[in-house]
């Protein structure tokens, strides 16, 4: 589960990350000496390409919690199954126990 964890931790910064830099980048392009056309063309495909890439991201991150969830989901049915089973041996053992002393 800490490995799942910081995967969803380096998710973040990834996305963080990404997010920072096209703000950068789009400063950058504000102050750099072009002409308003060019400018508005490159903070469009900035921003064009800064959203494909935040849905890509988002996108991986719901796949990786859909599968966390269903591997967890496999594993309280397991843990289940396995105390089920303990229980009914436990009141099995204390039957017989009583058996004995009656």
């Amino acid at each position: 589960m800490a490995e799942e964890e910081r995967g969803a931790c380096v998710g973040t910064v990834l996305i963080t990350f990404l997010a920072g830099a096209a703000i950068g980048s789009g400063l950058a392009l504000l102050f750099a000496p072009k002409s308003g056309r060019e400018m508005r063309g490159q903070i469009k495909d900035l921003t064009d390409d800064a959203i494909s890439k935040t849905k890509e991201y988002a996108t991986d991150a719901q796949e990786k919690i859909k599968s966390t969830y269903e591997e967890g989901k496999k594993l309280v049915k397991e843990k289940q199954t396995i105390i089920s089973s303990a229980i009914e041996a436990g009141k099995e053992a204390m039957e017989r126990k009583h058996e004995r002393f009656s």
